[in-house]
């Protein structure tokens, strides 16, 4: 089983988007036996709060439900848990080296990274923008099903 956490600063808009799209995308391939996908934050501004509204109205668009979804912040064991830890940007990746105090798995990776990219996802939480967003984090997921063969 390979077991992806998804990390943004609040968990409410990008991480929980990430989750979903990824969630959606391994169901829809019948590969949702191979995964164990969640995510988190590395702030603890949001902590047990629901998902943005932006995030959850933009990913009802294509019948994807957030329901039961809230924010979490990531703690250093769940480097020991995932197989795979991913960023938004690079703030949440220096975040998230400081929780883990390292990265000598190279389990971190900025997810735009497996799209061949060093661009951020924006926050639409600053840009209010989610469809950009969503794009960005549809190709970095694509891309990143792709990297792992599926």
């Amino acid at each position: 089983m390979i077991k992806v956490l998804f990390i943004c600063h609040g968990n409410i808009c990008r991480s929980p988007m990430a989750e979903f799209i990824l969630k959606d995308m391994v169901k829809k391939k019948n590969k949702e036996a191979s995964f164990y996908i969640a995510s988190a934050a590395t702030s603890t501004e949001e902590i047990g709060n629901p998902v943005h509204h932006g995030t959850r109205n933009k990913l009802a668009q294509y019948g994807i439900s957030t329901a039961g979804k809230y924010a979490r912040q990531m703690t250093k064991k769940d480097y020991a848990e995932y197989d795979y830890l991913i960023g938004m940007d690079d703030w949440n990746i220096r975040n998230m080296l400081r929780i883990t105090g390292g990265d000598p798995e190279q389990k971190i990776k900025k997810l735009l990274e497996f799209a061949g990219s060093s661009r951020d996802i924006a926050d639409p939480w600053y840009t209010g923008n989610f469809d950009v967003t969503y794009d960005d984090i549809v190709e970095g997921c694509e891309a990143f099903l792709a990297y792992l063969g599926f």
